[in-house]
């Protein structure tokens, strides 16, 4: 499958906004054969993207049996698929002090049972039918860094960092590549969604800070172009983001400063929201 996508059976969560959208259309553009997923309707995606899409149906990859089913379903009109992408995700931030115990397990149910509930459901036919292919996991930052305020939605992204080490080299046997993906910051609906706890989100000082943040995001077409082109080179880690790089080296490299540097932004970080602390 190196270089090309054409032909190819792809599996694709969150694919009606954002970054899982982006994807869907690049990959539609490069030949794929589409099969869609997202808890959103998938209505205008599937009209965007047009006959490349084999499949579009409404789910919640939080729950297992709903994942089942459409595993079940498109694997008796299709067969097995070649790449599955585990884009779909939520966002929650907060302190120790402000997290709800709903934050932690919203986090942990989505952003890394989710995924873990479509690779049970999907890879294994993979590996049945001896074809090789690839599986992608959409971490983030959060998932390498000890970036403040993210404690609960690190708990789950590192979790599918550590899922994405050990199936590395677990399915290179059966000729499955595995990339994993941590974006830095990006322009999508979730900097709308994301919750915040302990800060009023709708105070003007927030907004403008939202507003900073999207000046210096990424948009979600680029981080899709990113992340194709470093499944079709087979590369297992990809970053969307200089900063982010940077910083993941410092982590192995210089350990002091990379602490220096956590310290630092979780000082900015905490002077800045708990001025809109409720």
């Amino acid at each position: 499958m190196r270089g090309s996508l054409a032909g190819r059976r792809v599996f694709v969560t969150g694919a009606a906004s954002g970054i899982g959208r982006a994807t869907a259309l690049l990959c539609g553009r490069m030949g794929a054969e589409l099969f869609l997923t997202d808890l959103r309707d998938l209505t205008a995606v599937a009209e965007e993207i047009g006959g490349a899409v084999r499949y579009a149906k409404s789910a919640d990859i939080a729950d297992f049996d709903q994942v089942r089913r459409m595993a079940e379903e498109i694997h008796a009109a299709a067969g097995p698929m070649d790449v599955v992408m585990n884009i779909a995700g939520i966002s929650a931030w907060g302190t120790v002090q402000t997290l709800e115990h709903r934050h932690w397990r919203s986090m942990v149910e989505v952003n890394l049972m989710g995924p873990i509930h479509v690779i049970e459901s999907f890879v294994p036919a993979m590996i049945a039918a001896g074809r090789g292919g690839h599986l992608v996991n959409v971490s983030s930052a959060a998932g390498l860094l000890g970036l403040p305020w993210h404690a609960a939605y690190s708990a789950a992204k590192f979790g599918l960092r550590g899922v994405s080490e050990v199936l590395r080299f677990d399915l290179r046997r059966h000729g499955i590549a595995v990339t994993l993906v941590c974006p830095g910051g990006v322009d999508t609906p979730l900097t709308d969604t994301v919750e915040i706890a302990g800060v009023d989100q709708r105070d003007e000082r927030f907004r403008r800070l939202q507003a900073r943040f999207r000046r210096r995001a990424a948009t979600p077409e680029r981080v899709a172009a990113t992340i194709v082109r470093g499944m079709l080179r087979r590369r297992y880690l990809v970053h969307t983001a200089t900063d982010v790089r940077l910083a993941h080296l410092a982590e192995r490299l210089v350990p002091p400063l990379y602490a220096a540097i956590m310290r630092g932004m979780n000082r900015t970080m905490t002077r800045a929201l708990q001025r809109q602390a409720r």
